[in-house]
């Protein structure tokens, strides 16, 4: 049974955050059958959920937007296409307790439509970062309850927006598997490369000038902790709905960063969607 989404992501995010699979909830209401009962012949399963989001501007600011909120697992044959808005991965090991694949991540771009000094910085353009990940689920019983997931990702700028990369670890617990409603925690920490850090969380003597913000270049590190809480309750074996609350506190030199020192060292996240399950 996967893991309901984590952090990540949606920080991703909105990443990156995960979501339940088509099968992470006994949504069941039918009786036990009394005869022998029939293989399940379905080879291809889905969950869907759209919503809303409430997240910040940009990584360390204290002014916050309503985005969309999207989530998708397509199951066919073993392999799952997982999507948590602007990211897209491929579990090829969709029916082992590993999990494998690549993955592929759109991170939109921070121009003059934000609040604060940061609208005179330079515009980063959009990146597009590609990599994979790999993870290790274990314990819960026959529902999936007290399973642990234990996961690790890397992804690299292939777009030439930031050349940097990033390193992300993280773990989640099922804490409930009750009827139609489940609880998902989870934690997780990423470590941002020189040129990521700089690109995100630098201020150029040309940018402090135009800003009033003090020059800063961070070297690499450990950018961030997260952790987050994901509860869904299926009304109906296919309607349901899901929620996601999550916290990010920015520690190292991305803490030290002018940029979050003006905002925010811990930012937040609500989500709410309606899911479908086939």
């Amino acid at each position: 049974m996967k893991p309901l989404l984590t952090c990540s992501s949606l920080a991703a995010i909105l990443a990156g955050i995960w979501a339940p699979t088509a099968h992470g909830a006994d949504i069941s209401t039918e009786p036990a059958a009394e005869v022998a009962p029939v293989p399940n012949e379905r080879v291809f399963s889905a969950f869907l959920a759209a919503g809303a989001a409430f997240v910040p501007e940009y990584e360390g600011s204290d002014s916050y937007d309503i985005k969309p909120f999207a989530i998708a697992n397509l199951t066919w044959r073993g392999v799952e296409l997982q999507v948590r808005g602007t990211q897209a991965r491929l579990d090829v090991l969709a029916d082992s307790p590993w999990d494998v694949g690549p993955i592929v991540r759109y991170r939109g771009k921070r121009d003059d439509d934000v609040s604060g000094p940061v609208k005179r910085l330079d515009e980063i353009d959009a990146a597009v970062e590609a990599g994979g990940f790999v993870g290790y689920r274990f314990g819960g019983d026959a529902k999936g309850q007290g399973e642990i997931g234990l996961e690790a990702s890397f992804v690299h700028d292939v777009s030439n927006a930031h050349d940097g990369f990033l390193i992300t670890a993280g773990v989640s617990y099922a804490a409930l598997r009750w009827g139609p409603a489940y609880v998902n925690v989870d934690a997780q920490t990423t470590y941002g490369s020189k040129s990521f850090n700089r690109t995100y969380f630098g201020v150029s003597q040309s940018e402090s000038a135009a800003s009033g913000l003090r020059a800063y270049r961070p070297d690499a590190g450990f950018k961030d902790l997260s952790a987050g809480v994901t509860a869904g309750y299926q009304f109906t074996e296919s309607w349901g709905v899901l929620a996601r609350a999550g916290v990010t506190r920015y520690v190292g030199d991305a803490a030290d960063s002018p940029i979050v020192k003006d905002g925010s060292k811990t930012s937040g996240l609500l989500g709410l969607a309606v899911s479908y399950r086939y």
